[in-house]
């Protein structure tokens, strides 16, 4: 699998996925990687663990699951080679452990801040697979919304891709159950032109939300429920439900705790329109009618976080609401007051860059999507923790800290398993050269020879700074897909046996009848 991806890294080549439907042309490593079922039950244990390098690196950093599924198959390959030559497992898991920890330290300390919209260009573009039109455009959002800000994608009417900035906020709680998810692909519900019930009630019993899941299945519009807990029987009943097509619904936690959670929570009923169904002023949620619920345009919601694009209807009570929140700030004396204040005023003002994705086919929208979604998580994760050089290069610098880390451990195993993470950090880099048409190996020691920012730029064919040429990875992606490589790999290591489902004997097929019979 790896030598399949590693063929496409270089140059943002394609791969045509066969699906249901029409076939699916795809340029992001984790949709390949879940594509691929072996037909050997024993083979396909191993290629799932695989899929799972990737997908927990997609999950923890959006991005980097081709070079994590790489980085997992060299571990394993030298792993694998010293338990066969009688080491002990145990203790090479240890040193490999101990490797990437000290690893990981040692790229907090290198790594440098994103400075302007140039880096952040150049970020969603190489993740985009070198796009430069998808880097402008992520650069574009971000620089309309800020980098704490949301960006949304969807579809759009038109062939043209553009960036729209809508009212909206982002709300740090994700569902309260995965049944609830609509795209299991990415593991999110949307929702298009949601009712949205708004309260800091606890939700237990079905009886209480009965009339109005009955009056949102009439209007025959998903309904969002925003309150302190869904829980017991009415969880249930919502979860079997929605699995049967009967409701459309998902269910989040309210944000915050105590009066901020209030706070927050009126903050939500503005931005949708909705009426708070506050507890302390006896608003039943069983009395609660479809008028009372807010409206939003757009509702996205993963496992962690949830964004609502408003309704236009809506835009002048946001805007009266940020003036209120203003006057409130110029008042506190209060350092923790104003902090939150003005958390609560940067989330309501922000707003939400929305990208409107255009394309001549279906399949084409989808490819692009995928490619701009990648984008966007590379983006916010080198916001977040940083760049350092890319094209393998980082990983090429951090094997020659593995010395030194070696040095530290007593255990002879152990220090295999530096030994192995010191070989496998390498394979990034010479196999983007190997795809370039160059020797792996001379690259490598040249990199190796070289400072931190410098490496091997495979589209110019030079070696040279790559920070200053904007080829530039996130730190939190390098490290995670490094630390989840690491992982997967240990455990591939330590596992003695593995247990698969017994193959059933085909039944023959039925003979034909004789011809000239009828």
């Amino acid at each position: 699998m790896c030598h399949s991806f590693g063929n496409f890294w270089l140059i943002g080549r394609n791969v045509v996925l066969d699906e249901f439907g029409s076939p699916k042309v795809v340029n992001d490593g984790v949709t390949i990687a879940r594509a691929i079922e072996l037909a050997d039950p024993m083979e396909n244990a191993g290629a799932a663990l695989i899929r799972e390098v990737a997908s927990k690196t997609n999950d923890s950093a959006g991005d980097g699951t081709t070079t994590a599924s790489v980085l997992a198959r060299e571990i394993i390959k030298l792993g694998l080679l010293s338990v066969t030559s009688g080491a002990n497992p145990v203790s090479i898991k240890k040193g490999i452990d101990k490797t990437v920890q000290s690893l990981v330290e040692e790229l907090e300390k290198k790594s440098r801040p994103v400075k302007g919209s140039g880096d952040i260009k150049a970020i969603a573009a190489i993740s985009a697979g070198n796009d430069d039109f998808i880097g402008t455009m992520i650069a574009e959002a971000i620089n309309k919304v800020g980098p704490d800000g949301v960006l949304s994608i969807e579809s759009s009417s038109s062939f043209e891709t553009t960036v729209e900035v809508e009212e909206g906020m982002e709300i740090d709680r994700g569902y309260i159950s995965p049944q609830f998810v609509t795209n299991s692909e990415k593991s999110v519900v949307e929702f298009e032109n949601a009712r949205v019930l708004v309260t800091d009630q606890k939700i237990s019993s079905i009886k209480e939300i009965l009339p109005l899941l009955e009056q949102t299945t009439q209007l025959r519009a998903p309904l969002l429920i925003i309150a302190e807990d869904v829980s017991g029987e009415a969880l249930a009943t919502l979860v079997v439900n929605k699995l049967r097509g009967i409701l459309n619904v998902a269910a989040i936690k309210a944000p915050g705790f105590g009066e901020r959670r209030k706070a927050l929570l009126q903050d939500i009923a503005i931005v949708t329109g909705a009426e708070f169904q506050a507890k302390d002023l006896g608003q039943l949620i069983e009395q609660t009618t479809v008028e009372q619920l807010g409206i939003a345009r757009k509702v996205t919601i993963s496992g962690s976080s949830t964004t609502i694009i408003a309704d236009v209807a809506t835009k002048d009570e946001i805007q009266a609401r940020i003036a209120q929140l203003k006057r409130e700030l110029s008042q506190t004396d209060s350092t923790y007051d104003s902090e939150k204040l003005a958390e609560r005023i940067a989330k309501l003002s922000g707003g939400v860059a929305v990208i409107k994705v255009g394309a001549a086919t279906e399949t084409e929208l989808e490819d692009r999507k995928l490619r701009i979604e990648d984008a966007k998580n590379a983006t916010f994760a080198a916001i977040e923790e940083g760049i350092v050089p890319g094209g393998g290069a980082a990983y090429v610098h951090l094997s020659t800290f593995v010395p030194a880390i070696k040095e530290k451990l007593d255990d002879p195993e152990e220090r295999l398993g530096a030994d192995i993470i010191q070989k496998a950090l390498v394979a990034p880099a010479s196999l983007i050269a190997h795809n370039a048409g160059v020797e792996g190996e001379v690259i490598v020691e040249k990199i190796k020879d070289s400072e931190w920012e410098f490496g091997y730029n495979a589209m110019t064919d030079k070696h040279e700074n790559l920070v200053e040429a904007g080829v530039i990875d996130p730190a939190k992606v390098t490290r995670c897909a490094l630390q989840n490589a690491a992982s997967v790999a240990g455990m591939v290591l330590t596992t003695q046996a593995i247990v698969v489902e017994k193959p059933s004997k085909k039944a023959p097929a039925p003979a034909g009848m004789p011809q000239g019979m009828m």
